[in-house]
């Protein structure tokens, strides 16, 4: 996911949804996330009832430890807007390392249901699990790796304007300049993304066998998984963040009054759906799992 994706489409990666409707799509989760879960596979009805079990402590962690949390990003970033000085990237990184932080905090949360399930699958089930991945990697394969070098610079530039102008509105000429600047000076990594990918896709094959022990060793793959990637694709992840923080900071910088008063305005209204969704959470007397 672009780094500038982290930034901006918060709701996305903290809320686990992208669409509009917040709270009415966070309410809901309790269905989304299995009818999500189903296109990887095929559960039977106990499996059902065993995943809701399992899903009720999680939600009600994240929405009763983790979107206080969320409201302090929401803070950070009202503050770093605030500055009497311009953005730079490290600003920008310093608010897409805390957001990081929070996914992983959820990815890590998320495992203890996800590898309860998986406890439960049949040897068909985790085959089908397995081949829908693999599948997915085909996809990613035709999409993305036959590209021209020109088509990737095209779609990273809409990708860029596209995220940017959900937050402030239509982009100027010169704002549009910036990221098409930006785009220009990536370099690909999707080949190089794709290779890490079935790498790791091979290694859970393997963890997938259920070996006693299978989850904590699960586990540790995937808390080490950055320890495991090859260095050129370190490399060019770093070079592209670097490239996008300093676009992001410049077009940031260059908002108008209208643009920055969009961008108060989705950050307020995300505020108030996280705080929303809090309260509800203590009406409905939620307490997150020890």
């Amino acid at each position: 996911m672009w780094p500038a994706r982290k930034f901006l489409l918060i709701l996305m990666l903290l809320t686990l949804v992208g669409c509009s409707g917040t709270t009415f799509i966070y309410n809901r989760l309790d269905f989304i996330l299995p009818w999500y879960l189903d296109d990887y596979v095929d559960l039977n009805r106990g499996q059902d009832a065993f995943l809701d079990e399992q899903l009720a402590p999680f939600l009600a962690w994240h929405r009763m430890e983790e979107l206080p949390r969320y409201l302090e990003i929401l803070d950070d970033i009202d503050a770093t807007l605030d500055r009497d000085r311009d953005l730079t990237a490290s600003d920008i990184e310093a608010i897409s390392l805390e957001i990081e932080r929070a996914w992983f905090r959820l990815e890590e949360r998320g495992l203890d249901w996800l590898l309860a399930l998986g406890g439960e699958l049949s040897e068909e089930q985790v085959q089908e699990f397995l081949a829908a991945l693999w599948k997915k990697q085909e996809k990613y394969e035709k999409k993305y790796l036959e590209r021209s070098d020109a088509e990737y610079r095209e779609d990273s530039y809409d990708s860029l304007v596209d995220n940017l102008q959900d937050y402030l509105g239509k982009l100027d000429k010169s704002q549009k300049q910036l990221l098409e600047e930006a785009s220009g000076r990536l370099i690909r990594s999707d080949a190089t993304w794709l290779s890490e990918r079935g790498d790791w896709l091979r290694r859970l094959e393997t963890l997938m066998q259920r070996e006693p022990g299978w989850e904590q060793r699960l586990r540790e793959a995937l808390a080490s998984r950055s320890d495991t990637v090859s260095e050129e694709y370190v490399q060019l992840y770093e070079h592209n963040l670097q490239v996008i923080y300093t676009a992001l900071a410049q077009v940031f910088n260059s908002r108008t009054a209208k643009q920055d008063e969009r961008l108060r305005g989705r950050l307020a209204d995300l505020r108030k759906d996280f705080q929303t969704l809090i309260e509800q959470g203590r009406e409905k007397g939620l307490a997150p799992a020890a």
